[in-house]
């Protein structure tokens, strides 16, 4: 929370008080991307590259078997490239899981190939692990702890573990201990490839932000094959291409609105909520994905920033009566500030009607319109506890924060975009099941994470309750934005 309440909550004026401002810092990208131009006949000479040595990796992937087969599709996968051969992979995996009796001896292997099937949804025991370990699930250390390329296998492997799976609590244990005491006779590249595990599994971590990483350690790997690593480079810049493009369209479309201006105790964090949507999907096809989740992760930041730190407990709960009624016409009983923000509001909601009625899906509107009534109600929410001085007990914020969490409004603003679903997906997600809210609660609390050393740098006396809010990038000079 970028707001430091330093009212008593016993002030009779505390309606009125306007929260104490947060400077931010300007977007460190400027413009940087405004005045991008899209090449079409750099990206089809891309293309064209790519097919090539697709049809290659391909003729290797299709006749690979065993541990070579899983070394293969993990690189794929890690170099960013599997959504090109998504059926091959697929084809590949369930070939894998028919041979379920055949026994991989090392570890190596078989944490690999244990990993790989649950990350595509294939059912695979743990029991695969009962050899490399001692009675009570204790992992044999003489035997293993030499093992680099094995601990890192299993490190990740045991993340992807469920619940009451022993044998994978021990090894998540074991294999972070034994790592870190093995990283300081490490030589390049396989120290990187240990810090870089160590800080971000492959599991828990958006793997466009690690593809550039994994290029660069490929290529020192002995026995690397060169027309992969061609492909893998060509791909990256092929959609560093995409990304900046919509990155362009993304920016002027904000620059429209002149909300630095307008705004200015707002955040400017376009590309870090870009980001946010390119962590949803990465592929080319997902364009559209990529730019909702932008511009509704933008809009919850402005909200979350007028709530949080400008508007007055009396103006926040005049302008969320105001947003409820949803009437324009209502917009003149507001302060100037917050007629931008309606006005900015209204204006991506038209844009929304317009591409639910052009993809078929009119139905979804109601359900976006709510999903922003209940953005703004839980920031209203947050704001009286803070400007108050009330700590919420733990259920009724894990209540707020489904909301606070942006997960209903990204959701449903996915809904035009997503042709595979439709009104009944709708309703199922609004009927709060546990995985859903679950994905909420799990992605406020992550965020307030960031927050908890903020407020541990204040003087208790200074220092608000601890509420999060929406995500939009890091600043130096706020909590984790």
């Amino acid at each position: 929370m970028a707001a430091v309440n330093i009212v008593s909550a016993n002030s009779s004026n505390v309606r009125h008080i306007r929260p104490p401002i947060v400077s931010f810092k300007p977007s460190m990208w400027a413009d940087i991307f405004s005045s991008f131009s899209y090449d079409h006949q750099v990206q089809e000479k891309y293309t064209n590259e790519m097919e090539v040595l697709k049809k290659e990796i391909r003729s290797i992937l299709m006749g690979a078997e065993s541990a070579r087969l899983m070394i293969l599709i993990d690189k794929i996968e890690r170099l960013g490239l599997a959504y090109h051969f998504d059926k091959e992979i697929e084809e590949k995996l369930k070939q894998a899981y028919d041979s379920a009796g055949e026994n991989d001896d090392d570890l190596f292997t078989t944490a690999l190939r244990f990993r790989l099937l649950r990350q595509h949804q294939y059912h695979v025991s743990c029991h695969v692990f009962n050899k490399f370990v001692e009675k009570d699930c204790k992992w044999k250390s003489e035997r293993l702890s030499s093992d680099i390329e094995g601990m890192l296998s299993l490190y990740e492997a045991a993340h992807v573990r469920i619940h009451d799976e022993k044998i994978l609590d021990e090894a998540a244990k074991f294999t972070v201990d034994e790592l870190n005491k093995m990283l300081p006779t490490l030589e390049s590249p396989s120290k990187e490839k240990v810090e870089q595990a160590l800080k971000h599994s492959v599991h828990r971590s958006p793997l466009v932000l690690t593809i550039r990483f994994y290029i660069s350690i490929y290529e020192r790997e002995a026995g690397a094959d060169g027309s992969l690593l061609k492909l893998a480079k060509i791909n990256f810049n092929f959609l560093q291409i995409i990304y900046r493009k919509e990155l362009a369209e993304i920016t002027r479309w904000w620059d429209k609105f002149d909300l630095k201006n307008k705004l200015p105790y707002a955040r400017d964090r376009v590309v870090e909520c870009y980001l946010w949507g390119n962590a949803f999907r990465y592929e080319p096809q997902f364009s559209y994905i990529r730019v909702v989740v932008t511009i509704n992760l933008v809009l919850a930041t402005v909200i979350d920033d007028t709530y949080d730190n400008y508007a007055t407990l009396e103006e926040a709960d005049l302008f969320t009566l105001i947003l409820d009624r949803w009437n324009l016409d209502e917009i003149d009983v507001l302060p100037d500030f917050m007629k931008v923000v309606y006005r900015f509001i209204m204006s991506i909601y038209e844009d929304f009607v317009l591409e639910a009625e052009k993809q078929g899906k009119s139905f979804v509107v109601p359900y976006y319109k709510e999903a922003v009534k209940e953005q703004v109600r839980a920031y209203n929410q947050e704001q009286k506890w803070i400007m108050e001085r009330k700590m919420p007990g733990f259920e009724e914020y894990m209540s707020n924060a489904v909301f606070t969490s942006c997960t209903y409004l990204v959701f449903t603003a996915l809904v035009p975009g997503t042709e595979s679903v439709d009104e009944k997906t709708v309703q199922w997600l609004l009927s709060e099941p546990k995985i859903v809210i679950s994905a909420a609660h799990v992605g406020r609390l992550n965020d307030d994470l960031g927050s908890h050393e903020f407020f541990r740098s204040l003087s208790p006396l200074s220092a608000p309750p601890i509420i999060g809010r929406a995500p939009a990038g890091d600043d130096d000079d706020d909590d984790d934005g």
